[in-house]
Formats: structure tokens, C-alpha cells, sequence
């Protein structure tokens, strides 16, 4: 978790920088708190023709001749110009060491909450959402980098100050200084009762980011099918209402704690103007000097700034604790099952062998997707899974990947259950080609290796199996060319053949394919089966798909119903049994071996499909 714990931990990581800040803010302190006591000297000594150890102290500076009023004016003149000059600079020195060590906790920070991100299982990202979640590390983050870096190098400094001023005021008269530090308390606790609800507001401010965030990344990702349907005005008037509920929160949150810190301010202000009667009523009955009086005055004022940094301080500190308490929930969301593995079964006499026995599942308590499935997928072979949507085809997919945890039952790669092995251990030995590919606004090499190291005779000739050469070769600057946003610049049919492409880069041992050619034209998928035969051979691949061209050519297929096994054979067995097989694909298809090759067989098939 995201502490003050942490913060302090990570601090001390930093214990050279932040000494040297403090003892740069102590330098800084002691030269400018000495300024205001130049006023009795001022006043007293030259003003009002009382010389005493100041005149002696500034004779020092200047030759007999120059030892007269104005010139000591000047000369002090010269003297406060030089200290504020000195202070201000070691000001910025100090500040500049705080926020070196802000940034880099901040950086810490955020590097925690990007592992966090790898680690957070699928489900919690279908429910809440990408935006939901990475807006803690934009807007969350910055809150607690500014308040470390600005806040706490300020505080450093008005502490130190409002001590400083306080010595010298008790010294000046205690009965008077000791007036001074006790009220200020009470502004200080007044303030810390108007920052909880400050700290309230802040926090429905963020969480009304977080939600127009939410629906702009979702509206963004959806843009082109909104448009297309005519929905696109209506989910941006959603859109707006989302804005204007940060508007209305952001306006709530901005004018109280305003009007929270120009209060908390003006009690302090009251408080300087008795401390100011009181100073005077002073002068006519104790042995205060009108010079002392002035330069209570002079660090009444002196005051202010930092004091009300320190009351500003606060309200950033409620904002921040805010922060922490939600990058906590987002470090508090379930994560993806990583089991250690324990067996190493691969080896390269033995391809990758998958057995489910009694397989269970459901996303919620409801219905169970997969009731006790059974099914192999021999090393080296093709396997089919066909069946209507909702079967569990995708679903045993995503159990194999590690995505999601099964309920019950056994998943066994090569005779070992798939928690010894380790998902990722089998994923290295796995590729995946999706329905819709996920491409990035980058390069057509980039899309491809995705910043593996491979040659350009490599991507070419992954290229060619997936019928991709032409495609490329049509590109303004070929392999560089940028593809836009989600391959924007490609058709359906050329995403998915990129990604096929991709797929054979990684020369897997373990190919799934879910719906990989549904968007490519009968000849074009004719030739990428023909090529793929070759790629594929001795390769353990499970297809899914609906396209009859890619189904029959699995050694085995599997027909899902209801979360079971229904039916198995080979593509001329099942198109002749009686069964959902034969009502998915039509029982005219003759026993005989058909050609995958031919267009024209590939068209009655598709035809029978629908």
C-alpha cells in the first residue's frame, strides 16, 4: 500500500539530498529572520536620534565622513536587498533538492502502480475499465508529487520561519510573543475543521474525472461504430453531461477551499490587528520602544506568508491523503493467478499436448459456461471448436491463457496440471490470433515484432505466408509505414493477416486461432490455409471459428453445446451424423475429401454455413 509509511520509506532513501535541504532552509531561515529587528535600529537609533549598538555596528562600514543619517539608511538599505537576494537563493537551491526527490518517488510510484497494472486480473479490467484505472496514475499521482515536491519544501521553510520569528518576538517582550503563539493555534484549528470538508469535495471531484474519463476512452474506442449508427451526438451529449458534472464538482471544490483558505487567512488577520493594539497599548505602558513596536509589526508581517502556506498545506495534505486512499483501491483490486511453476514438461521431442477433464466454469453465480467439459488436443495436431455463440468456445480460450481461474476440474499440459507448469511458461510456448487483433498507431515493423529483434528477411517472409507482400509493398515507406490508430489504414482482412503474421514471427509451438480469417474473401483465404498447411504442420493448433473452410481441416473437432461436448469426429464423420454439426454446416457434403484449395468448393461451403 501507498502511504505516509511509504513516503517516509522512500524518503530515506534520499538522506544526503534532504539533509542538505535542510540545512540550506536553516541558512536561508537564519538570514532573512533577522531582517525586521533592522527597524528599531531604523527608527530608535537614526529616525528618532537615539544612537546606540547598531550605529556603532554600522560605523564599522563606513569611513567618519559618511557616519550620518542617510547614509545609514542606505547603508542598511544595502544590507536587507543583500540577505533577501541571499535567502531567496538558498530558497530556490532548497526547493530545487525537494523536488528531486519528489520526482523520483513519484517515479517509484508510479513504476508500483504500472506492476500493479500487469498484475490485475481480466475481470477487474471488463468491470471497471482502462480509464477508470489509469486515471489514478495521471491525476492521483500528480496530486501526491505536487504536495511532496511544492508543499512540503514550502513547509519546510514556513516552519522553520514562523519558529525563527517566534524566538525573536518572545525575546523582543514575552508578555507580547506569548499573546502571539497562543492564538495562532486557534486559527490553526479552525482551518483543520474547514479542510475536512475540503477534503471531501476533492474527493468528488476526482471521482468525477475518473468517470468523464471512463466514457471518453470508451467513446474514443467506439467512434467509428457510433458514427456509423448514427449514435455519435448521443453519447458525445453523454459526454458533455460527464463534463459538467466535473465542472459543477471542480467548481464546488475550487470556491470552498478558497473561500476556506481566504477565511482561515482573515482570522489570522484579525488576530494582527488586536496583536497590533496590543502593541501599542504596550508602547504607552512598559518600556516598549516605538522601534520595537515596528518591528513587531515588521514580523507580524513577516508572518503572514508563512503562515499561510502552512494553512494551504493542509488542505494539500487532505487532497493528498485522498489520492493515496484511491491508488490504494486500485492496489487492492483482485489479481491475475500467477502460480510458480514447479515442472518444466517441454522439451523439442515433445510438442505441446493440452487434456481438460471435468472442466468448470462460470463468470458469475448465475450459469455455469462450462459444465464438466471434456476434451484433447493432441501435440501436433488441429483441433476444432465449433458450436453456437455461448458454447464456450472463447471461454476455454481464455482458461488456457490464464485470463480467468476455472471453478473445478483439471487442465493437463503435456500430463502435468497447468498451475505446475505456469501460464506464463506455456504462453512463451503460445501464440494467439484474434478475431480483432489489437494494433497500435505505429509502424508496420513495429505492429509486427512488437520490439522483438528480428531481420527484415524474417518479417518479409512472415509476411508472404500470411499473403501480406502485396499489401506492404502498397504502402508509402513499406515496413515504416505508420498503420494509424487500431490499423485504421488496413482493412478487417489485412489486420488479421498482420496479425497471422505476427503469430508465425514467434514460431510457436502452440497456435490458437479464434475466428482469424472471418473477415478475409474466399481467394485470399484459400491461399493463406494453403501456406498456413505447411507452417502448421507438427505444430498443436486449436482453431475457432465458424467458416466452414477453417473448420474442416482440423484432425478433430469438437462440438460445444451448453458448456459440453456434444459431438467429435473428423469434418466428413460429423457432416454425416445427425447432430448440431450437421445443422451448423448441412448435410449435404459429400464423404469424399473436399479441396480447401478451391474457391469455388470454399463458396457452396460458405454458403451452406449461413
Amino acid at each position: 500500500m501507498i502511504n505516509w509509511s511509504w513516503l517516509i520509506k522512500q524518503a530515506k532513501h534520499h538522506k544526503s539530498r534532504l539533509v542538505a535541504a535542510n540545512v540550506i532552509a536553516l541558512a536561508a531561515t537564519l538570514i532573512s529572520v533577522p531582517i525586521p529587528l533592522l527597524m528599531p535600529l531604523m527608527v530608535d537609533e537614526i529616525l528618532l536620534g537615539k544612537p546606540a549598538d547598531g550605529i556603532r555596528f554600522l560605523n564599522l562600514f563606513l569611513p567618519e565622513s559618511w557616519q550620518q543619517p542617510t547614509a545609514y539608511i542606505l547603508l542598511v538599505l544595502l544590507f536587507v536587498v543583500l540577505m533577501r537576494i541571499s535567502s531567496q537563493a538558498l530558497n530556490i537551491l532548497q526547493s530545487r533538492q525537494f523536488t528531486l526527490v519528489a520526482k523520483d518517488i513519484t517515479y517509484k510510484m508510479r513504476r508500483h502502480l504500472i506492476d500493479k497494472l500487469g498484475r490485475i486480473s481480466m475481470r477487474q479490467y471488463e468491470e471497471r475499465g482502462s480509464g477508470g484505472i489509469t486515471s489514478h496514475l495521471v491525476t492521483d499521482v500528480e496530486t501526491i508529487d505536487k504536495f511532496v515536491g511544492d508543499t512540503l519544501s514550502r513547509f519546510l521553510i514556513g516552519l522553520l520561519t514562523v519558529i525563527g520569528t517566534a524566538i525573536i518576538l518572545l525575546w523582543l517582550n514575552w508578555q507580547l510573543g506569548l499573546f502571539i503563539l497562543l492564538v495562532n493555534p486557534l486559527v490553526v484549528y479552525a482551518s483543520k475543521l474547514m479542510g475536512n470538508r475540503v477534503k471531501t469535495l476533492k474527493k468528488q471531484e476526482n471521482q468525477s474525472f475518473e468517470r468523464f474519463q471512463q466514457r471518453l476512452v470508451e467513446t474514443l474506442d467506439g467512434i467509428y461504430q457510433l458514427r456509423a449508427a448514427n449514435r455519435e451526438r448521443d453519447f458525445l451529449a453523454q459526454l458533455k453531461s460527464s463534463a459538467n458534472d466535473i465542472r459543477r464538482d471542480a467548481d464546488k471544490y475550487a470556491w470552498q477551499s478558497e473561500a476556506a483558505g481566504r477565511i482561515s487567512f482573515l482570522l489570522f488577520l484579525v488576530g494582527f490587528e488586536l496583536f497590533r493594539a496590543m502593541a501599542m497599548i504596550m508602547v504607552l505602558f512598559t518600556d516598549l520602544t516605538v522601534g520595537q513596536m515596528f518591528a513587531v509589526f515588521g514580523y507580524l508581517w513577516f508572518m503572514l506568508g508563512p503562515v499561510q502556506e502552512l494553512l494551504g498545506i493542509q488542505f494539500a495534505w487532505y487532497s493528498a491523503s485522498a489520492a493515496m486512499q484511491r491508488l490504494n483501491g486500485l492496489l487492492s483490486i483482485e489479481e491475475e493467478h500467477r502460480p510458480v511453476q514447479k515442472v518444466s514438461p517441454f522439451n523439442r521431442d515433445k510438442l505441446v499436448d493440452i487434456d481438460v477433464r471435468n472442466l468448470r466454469f462460470s463468470y458469475d453465480e448465475d450459469k455455469e459456461v462450462l459444465r464438466g467439459l471434456n476434451l484433447t488436443i493432441p501435440a501436433g495436431k488441429r483441433v476444432a471448436l465449433v458450436g453456437s455463440s455461448g458454447g464456450g468456445k472463447s471461454t476455454l480460450i481464455q482458461l488456457l491463457l490464464g485470463i480467468y481461474q476455472k471453478d473445478g476440474g483439471e487442465i493437463l499440459v503435456n500430463g502435468h496440471p497447468i498451475e505446475d507448469v505456469s501460464y506464463e511458461a506455456l504462453r512463451d510456448r503460445m501464440a494467439v490470433v484474434l478475431q480483432h487483433p489489437v494494433l497500435f498507431n505505429d509502424t508496420m515493423r513495429h505492429n509486427l515484432t512488437l520490439g522483438g529483434e528480428y531481420s527484415d528477411e524474417q518479417l518479409w517472409q512472415a509476411l508472404k505466408i500470411a499473403q501480406m507482400t502485396d499489401v506492404t509493398q502498397r504502402l508509402t515507406e513499406g515496413l515504416d509505414t505508420i498503420i494509424g490508430r487500431q490499423g485504421i489504414k488496413l482493412s478487417g482482412g489485412q489486420r488479421q493477416r498482420l496479425a497471422i503474421a505476427r503469430m508465425i514471427l514467434t514460431d510457436p509451438e502452440f497456435v490458437i486461432l479464434d475466428e482469424a480469417t472471418s473477415a478475409l474473401d474466399t481467394a485470399t483465404e484459400a491461399a493463406l490455409h494453403t501456406a498456413l498447411n505447411q507452417f502448421l504442420a507438427g505444430r498443436t493448433t486449436l482453431i475457432v471459428a465458424h467458416r466452414l473452410s477453417a473448420v474442416k481441416q482440423a484432425d478433430v473437432i469438437y462440438v460445444l453445446e451448453d458448456g459440453q461436448v456434444s459431438q467429435s469426429g473428423t469434418h466428413y464423420e460429423l457432416v454425416n451424423r445427425e447432430g448440431l454439426y450437421q445443422t451448423l454446416y448441412g448435410s449435404v457434403q459429400s464423404a469424399e475429401p473436399v479441396n480447401s484449395e478451391s474457391p469455388a468448393t470454399l463458396s457452396v461451403a460458405r454458403a451452406n454455413l449461413k
